[in-house]
């Protein structure tokens, strides 16, 4: 029997929540400190657009982002990928490993898209790019996770030239085994955005989520099955029918999540 399993069989969900010590909450997540080496991610339903300021609840979406993330981080576990992912609940919640989160976003861009294409207007519209494009991006919501340079994040001490390459060296491998498997169900992944932390040996480890929140999927037809049809319609229930297809198109099971009508 599981730690989690256990966790939650001997306490209701409001007990279990109420005992562990709430350590951080954001737009889509709360995170709870279980002991000194692992936490609890609470995924929420809620949603936001236009770098916070749309915001909606979208029922399901917290279970939804949950199982899909815990599938892929289960995926690269197998393909030698070093996850924080422990176990999952089946529902909205995992226990994680207890990691320093290094304050960077990676972005792996595999096709030109979105920011990219204001940045850089010579691009064409989904231009495949190859190699992919690694950014990097300052985690500061009130600075909006600002572009910055390899040389901004060693000259400032954020990470060591050594440690970034790692993170770069990883951050591909991700990026290859996802897009493999994407394609293998017909879908192309676009581009995504990964977080890393430190654990106490210095190991490099992948972390936070991997969803519809943090990746762009396009399916045969090229429709969204991400959080990118809520930037464009703010239409929870689009965005619950396109999180489960994506769900469902990667071999996920949504018998007990509703279908929004």
């Amino acid at each position: 029997m599981s730690y989690l399993y256990t966790l939650l069989h001997n306490y209701n969900n409001g007990a279990l929540m109420n005992m562990l010590q709430l350590i951080y909450e954001g737009k889509s997540k709360r995170v709870y400190a279980v002991d000194e080496k692992t936490l609890i991610m609470e995924f929420k339903d809620d949603v936001t657009a236009a770098d916070g300021l749309v915001k909606a609840v979208a029922m399901g979406k917290g279970v939804l982002a949950a199982r899909v993330s815990a599938h892929l981080f289960n995926l690269l576990e197998k393909s030698g990928i070093e996850t924080h992912f422990i176990e999952y609940d089946s529902k909205r919640r995992m226990r994680v490993k207890r990691l320093e989160i290094i304050p960077i976003e990676v972005i792996v861009r595999n096709h030109a898209y979105g920011s990219l294409l204001r940045r850089m207007p010579l691009y064409k519209p989904l231009q495949r790019l190859e190699p992919p494009l690694i950014e990097f991006h300052y985690k500061d919501d009130d600075l909006h996770d600002p572009l910055v340079l390899e040389e901004d994040i060693i000259r400032v001490g954020i990470v060591d030239a050594h440690t970034l390459n790692r993170i770069k060296d990883s951050t591909l491998k991700v990026n290859n085994i996802l897009t493999n498997f994407f394609a293998s169900k017909n879908l192309k992944l676009v581009d995504i955005k990964l977080e890393f932390g430190v654990d106490n040996h210095g190991n490099v480890i992948l972390a936070d989520e991997i969803s519809g929140d943090t990746f762009r999927v396009l399916d045969e037809n090229g429709e969204h099955l991400d959080k990118e049809v809520f930037r464009r319609t703010r239409d929870v229930g689009l965005l619950l029918k396109a999180y489960l297809r994506l769900a469902e198109r990667i071999g996920i099971g949504i018998e007990d999540v509703s279908t929004p009508s």
